[in-house]
């Protein structure tokens, strides 16, 4: 079984330290069971480049006289825990001084060798030197000596490098360095050279370790990458610049890659990585964890050991009030499936690029409104859905154009936003609109055709938009331009020109199962998160859908749905915390705020034997949560089953036999 309460143990120790000093096996296993932790990832080989054992193909810390690793090894499975083992391929401070022609360089400049010019950090390795080979027997080494269940390897990214065995490569393979395009393709080249021989240095001494190539991040549609995984880990600690919209569009993802295991990693300090003495309050980690859980994930939560390598209790027993909630409700995480309802085509999955704000948007308006929902990719099956999304960007290929016809002749409802079915000036899809030309003005206004929490007037909108002429669909929202755009010679007041009410055109449109928003609505609610975006895509949403969503929560808007199918029961996660900015941008959590009239809804398929609210042990949390929650099962043609309850931890419930309710944390 995939193990859930997992930490990953970071160890990135200078020479000069001293290490091992204070390393107990007994202690070392008492804070693994203090902190509730079935696995840990522990470590061979660290960023500095010292190995933690003794070794033929590497050097041993300088001030390490035994074997940490081996003892970490024997500990954790003296006590049943598995041990995955960490080696940092793309740092290694130590052969970056001894071996220059295996540096990584970012650009054609002779000097600009350094990845980070303005700060004291690593150094990155290129994959296409020698340094491969090495890194490969240090994986063997580890593989032959040890036999451990997994290795995770760290600082992982496809990356286009100007050194000179990589300019001497590109010319003799027929690549111009010149040319971007040929950049990528030698870059990709070289990724796929390096997961090709360090997976084959795991398999060449066993059939079923797991293997993780960790970048920070999954790129979504980059199976090259995600195929070469046995399981995914979702780095993304909240209060390290992430935040706490990340993980859940991570995982939207990575739920419709189909029957893989995964985890989200946040980590136990107040920022990020490499932060000796940082803790966050433990609310936060018990709402992380059910973050997680709730999402379809396992846990793995970063830690960093001591160069003395003593275990930190304080450390592991936060760690515990985390673990042991994720440990009693484990019962109802095994095998269970998060039910989506809405399919969103990821923006990255066309563009390839990272952090693409049509995505950012979508997964926060999405998580506001308590929507249930998953990330795709073009090669995936829509038909599951009944709603598709397709945010902001142009460049859908034919055969997926295809497959969104098919979905809709099928049933399928769709929101296509910006240019995201607009190709050669025209849309490829006949949605009763006519295309007309990007709009030359910026910013530009909406009137909405419905009530608003403000009322109807004009709203500015800080996007760009697409005009079009509605040749039959329902006006739902018309766009106003402003007199003018600001330039130095031509403004007025501080910001913008007023909306000229003269000057209007439709701007957001329904027609049957279809509907069309001429703005980037989802880039620009990541960018500035205007109620007036939030307002137009609920209203769409909820006249397409109107009650046929598997699931919902009247939540405030930091709250979280998630329902998951396990067996003949389903489970309803409900989560909701208080996230607070302390410092610079840094978002954490700390008070638990409690909630009243929480009213939840499950749809069924047929009527369901039992509606249950799991009522666990150590679930101090959600006491405030339950206070007044009431829940409603419905069922077609039939009459609602309601319910309400005073205490209890979560719903839980299912379209054939049980539905249990599983208010996860607030």
């Amino acid at each position: 079984m995939f193990r859930k309460r997992q930490v990953h143990l970071d160890f990135h120790t200078n020479g000069t330290l001293p290490v091992g000093k204070k390393f107990s096996k007994e202690q070392f296993q008492r804070a693994l069971q203090v902190g509730h932790v079935d696995s840990i990832t522990v470590f061979s080989k660290c960023h500095h480049g010292w190995s933690y054992h003794p070794t033929d193909v590497n050097e041993i810390h300088p001030e390490l006289d035994f074997d940490l690793l081996g003892a970490q090894l024997e500990a954790c499975k003296e006590i049943g825990v598995k041990a995955p083992v960490y080696i940092s391929a793309g740092y290694d401070e130590k052969d970056y001084v001894k071996h220059p022609e295996w540096h990584y360089k970012c650009s054609l400049d002779k000097d600009d060798v350094i990845e980070y010019e303005n700060e004291v950090h690593f150094h990155l390795l290129c994959f296409n030197t020698g340094y491969l080979d090495e890194l490969c027997k240090q994986i063997e080494e580890v593989m032959v000596k040890y036999n451990p269940c997994g290795i995770f390897l760290d600082i992982i990214a496809k990356r286009v490098c100007y050194c000179e065995k990589c300019l001497e490569d590109m010319k003799n393979a027929g690549l111009d360095v010149n040319n971007e395009a040929d950049r990528e393709t030698f870059a990709q080249m070289t990724f796929d050279k390096y997961l090709a021989a360090t997976n084959a240095a795991v398999r060449k001494h066993s059939a079923d370790a797991t293997i993780f190539h960790n970048s920070g991040h999954v790129p979504k549609g980059d199976y090259a990458y995600i195929d070469s995984n046995t399981h995914l880990e979702l780095e993304s600690l909240p209060t390290g610049g992430w935040g706490y919209d990340h993980f859940p569009l991570s995982a939207a993802y990575v739920r419709s890659l189909g029957n893989r295991d995964y985890l989200g990693m946040t980590g136990k300090f107040h920022h990020s990585w490499g932060e000796f003495g940082g803790f966050k309050h433990p609310n936060a980690l018990i709402y992380e964890t059910s973050l997680s859980i709730a999402n379809g994930a396992g846990c793995s939560i970063g830690d960093q050991m001591h160069p003395l390598s003593e275990m930190n209790m304080a450390t592991y027993n936060l760690i515990g009030k985390a673990y042991s909630l994720v440990e009693e409700k484990e019962p109802w995480l095994d095998g269970a499936v998060n039910v989506a309802d809405i399919g969103v085509l990821s923006a990255e999955s066309i563009t390839g690029r990272n952090n693409e704000r049509a995505d950012i948007g979508a997964n926060r308006l999405l998580l506001e409104n308590k929507l249930l929902y998953n990330f795709v990719d073009e090669t995936m099956d829509f038909s599951k859905f009944k709603l598709l999304i397709l945010p902001d960007v142009e460049g859908v290929c034919e055969r997926t154009v295809e497959k969104i016809k098919s979905f809709i002749e099928n049933g399928g409802k769709v929101i296509a936003t910006g240019k995201s079915l607009i190709k050669d000036n025209d849309f490829v899809i006949d949605m009763g609109v006519k295309y007309k030309g990007e709009n030359e003005f910026y910013p530009t206004y909406l009137e909405p055709c419905y009530e608003t929490v403000n009322g109807v007037t004009e709203y500015v909108m800080r996007c760009n938009f697409n005009k079009f002429e509605a040749e039959g669909a329902e006006v739902v929202a018309y766009m106003q331009n402003p007199y003018f755009n600001r330039t130095m010679e031509h403004f007025c007041s501080h910001m913008h020109a007023p909306n000229n009410p003269e000057n209007k055109y439709p701007g957001a449109v329904i027609n049957g199962n279809m509907a069309y928003i001429g703005w980037d609505i989802f880039t620009a609610y990541a960018k500035h998160g205007h109620i007036c975006f939030k307002e137009l895509f609920t209203f769409i949403v909820n006249k397409l859908l109107g009650d046929d969503r598997s699931a919902c929560a009247n939540l405030p808007d930091r709250g979280v749905v998630t329902l998951t199918r396990q067996g003949d029961r389903s489970i309803l996660h409900l989560l909701f915390a208080h996230t607070t900015v302390r410092g610079e941008r840094t978002e954490v959590i700390e008070d638990v705020v409690p909630l009243y009239n929480v009213e939840c809804k499950v749809k069924c398929n047929e009527k369901p034997s039992s509606v249950k609210l799991a009522k666990l042990s150590n679930n101090t949390p959600s006491a405030s949560f339950t206070a007044s929650l009431s829940f409603s099962v419905f069922v077609p043609s039939t009459s609602p089953l309601t319910s309400s309850s005073t205490s209890g931890f979560g719903i839980t419930g299912n379209t054939l036999k049980t539905v249990w309710l599983l208010p996860a944390y607030t």
